[in-house]
């Protein structure tokens, strides 16, 4: 008896990612055409909003520190990087492989308060974790309305 996964969730998935290939590809730089359209994976990522930051938490496991670029460009951060590739040969005895491998490629448009110049970005255990520091806010002056 063969047992089958229900994936009740796997179609939005799929449009997910379909839609976000479809804008990188719109609104992509140059420089993003070096990857080819499409992500060969999608990490999975938490976004929080602190007080005083924003914090970016995505899971890479098996992905090298060194294999991680991380850059600001006018208000997007963008995250890529690559996965190795692990030699698969049938005397290993895989039944399956679910485990993606190759390159990926996030992109989170930031809101005016983050600040470029404060990022900091670690990755421990295979959670990479960036975080952006908020602008002090500006506060509001208030301007009197005199009459004539």
């Amino acid at each position: 008896m063969r047992l089958a996964r229900y994936e009740p969730w796997s179609l939005v998935n799929r449009l997910h990612q379909d839609l976000d290939r479809l804008m990188s590809r719109e609104f992509g730089s140059v420089e993003d055409e070096s990857l080819g359209a499409v992500s060969e994976w999608m990490p999975a990522v938490d976004v929080q909003e602190t007080k005083d930051s924003f914090v970016i938490t995505a899971d890479l496991p098996g992905v090298k520190p060194e294999d991680i670029d991380v850059t600001m460009e006018n208000g997007v951060l963008s995250l890529r990087g690559q996965r190795s590739h692990e030699a698969r040969t049938e005397e290993k005895g895989f039944r399956r492989i679910e485990r993606s491998t190759g390159q990926f490629f996030r992109r989170f448009a930031l809101p005016d308060v983050a600040d470029a110049d404060s990022i900091e970005a670690k990755c421990e255990h295979g959670v990479l974790t960036v975080k952006i520091a908020k602008r002090p806010e500006v506060q509001p002056r208030r301007i009197e309305v005199r009459s004539s």
